[in-house]
């Protein structure tokens, strides 16, 4: 028998999945009604009257008073923002920074204003909904729910509060989940990752756990500390475990080993959030993709991923895509990002409705457990330890160890020396400090005990030259990855170079 609360979780289920359907059966014209408002609220700011808002009146306007930008290119006026300046980007000043990894840039600052913020509520919430309504699982919201985040504890930045996003969505956990809510407001503020999961597990060993939320690297290692603590599998500690929910990064490498740490299969939803927007959610039980979020503030612009770094590539609205095509994703949004560049590459798996897959990032990178390193980040650790070690390289790449044969996961880099450090182990651990200088998120993964430092693999100083001849590639343009988010370079490294 349905619980009060179950009985009202579907009918809202219902409402949001009618609510759904009125805009992805209108798609287009519910992207085109949100550019219009976007374009009217923020036309007397200051990028407003810089790229003459008041004579755009239809998507080709836009397209050509709007350059694309990334976070770089809108940083002047980001800067602005950031000192406290009203009216810049979007009316008034934004409610919160979200402050991620940048690029080139370092710590970026992510407006979040008052019309953006209650966007990431929403689509979270009908993520759930959709899902209630079409397995017809609504016995979770009965019982104790799990959202492995970060601190909920912000900063002030010229008077705007600032924070990682899942801390700042942790302020707005709705009431109706308060008491099923865990872990404790208190263990959710503890900043380093292992003390944070052992509290966590002490707090939730004996709970009636239904739903649990986390980037799946994170949710591994929660799931390896409950059964390191009890010697029990996941199933026979929360029998009512019905739900996982996750995003950030690639399910796939971790579905075989969370599903045997669990004991049994489970279903999952996965989510696209960024601090830039809630992007897209899983909307069905079966079949490829997420459904985009037309209707979430956001205005959406794609460019051929090949072609974005030309100097000026086409661009398209939502109306012009293909199933199939390795997009760019470019975003205008209620918090004042215009033609923003977010990195991100999508590719349609359905046009009606519309449903993408996250296919990568535009540059190379890893982002194996949610950490988004990027090139310039390993260069610049690689040139900081080399003149401390007076030591000197060929070539390097980086690839993601997520399954390593003992002890936990890390980042592997292939080094072919020409003049090799006097100390291979002081260099890596040189190496590995550079390294979280240059990425926090890097850095509270390794703190946190998530992954452990770097590791050096030596290679001769032809080392890639050996490689790039076996796979076709040697001499012309062709360029070693500094960075993959697989490990196809790493695995022929390891055939080519046996370790003894």
């Amino acid at each position: 028998m349905k619980s009060v609360k179950q009985y009202i979780a579907k009918k809202w289920a219902k409402r949001a999945v009618k609510e759904t359907q009125k805009w992805a059966n209108n798609p287009i014209e519910m992207q085109q009604q949100v550019l219009k408002k976007l374009v009217h609220k923020a036309k007397h700011t200051e990028f407003g009257k810089d790229h003459d808002f008041e004579q755009i009146n239809s998507y080709e306007d836009f397209s050509a008073r709007v350059p694309i930008r990334d976070y770089e290119g809108l940083r002047p006026y980001i800067d602005k923002v950031v000192a406290g300046d009203p009216d810049i980007l979007w009316p008034n000043k934004p409610l919160y920074f979200s402050k991620t990894s940048g690029t080139t840039s370092g710590v970026k600052y992510i407006p979040i204003s008052k019309e953006s913020m209650p966007t990431h509520i929403k689509v979270a919430q009908n993520a759930l909904f959709h899902y209630m309504y079409h397995s017809g699982n609504t016995t979770f919201v009965d019982g104790k729910m799990i959202f492995l985040q970060g601190s909920p504890v912000l900063s002030k930045t010229n008077g705007i509060d600032t924070g990682r996003l899942s801390g700042i969505v942790a302020h707005y956990i709705p009431s109706y989940l308060q008491r099923n809510r865990m872990p404790s407001w208190q263990t959710n503020c503890i900043e380093d990752w292992e003390q944070k999961v052992d509290a966590i597990v002490s707090e939730t060993a004996a709970e009636d756990m239904r739903l649990i939320s986390g980037i799946p690297p994170w949710v591994k290692m929660y799931f390896e500390s409950l059964k390191a603590k009890t010697g029990k599998p996941i199933a026979e500690l929360f029998p009512n475990f019905s739900l996982f929910v996750y995003g950030g990064v690639n399910y796939a490498p971790y579905r075989g080993a969370l599903e045997e740490l669990v004991g049994k299969k489970i279903d999952s939803v996965e989510l696209y959030p960024a601090s830039e927007g809630f992007i897209a959610f899983q909307d069905q039980l079966e079949g490829p993709g997420m459904l985009l979020q037309l209707d979430a503030g956001i205005f959406y612009e794609f460019i051929e991923a090949d072609r974005v770094f030309e100097e000026n590539p086409p661009r398209i609205s939502l109306a012009a895509v293909k199933k199939g095509v390795n997009y760019a994703l470019i975003m205008s949004t209620s918090a004042g990002l215009w033609g923003y560049n977010i990195g991100d590459t999508i590719q349609f798996v359905s046009l009606s409705p519309y449903r993408i897959i996250v296919s990568g990032r535009i540059k190379h990178f890893i982002s194996a457990f949610g950490e988004h390193v990027i090139g310039k980040e390993v260069e610049r650790a690689m040139e900081d330890t080399l003149a401390q070690h007076q030591a000197t390289v060929s070539e390097f790449s980086v690839a993601p160890q997520v399954t390593p044969n003992e002890g936990l996961p890390h980042h592997e880099w292939w080094v072919a020396f020409e003049h090799q450090p006097t100390n291979l182990a002081s260099f890596s651990a040189t190496l590995d400090t550079e390294m979280r200088k240059q990425n926090t998120y890097y850095d509270d993964l390794v703190s946190g005990g998530v992954l452990c430092p770097l590791v050096v693999k030596a290679l001769p100083a032809d080392g890639f030259e050996t490689y790039m001849k076996s796979v076709g590639k040697l001499g012309g343009q062709n360029k070693t990855p500094r960075l993959t988010n697989d490990r196809k370079i790493a695995d022929t490294l390891i055939k080519l170079f046996p370790r003894k």
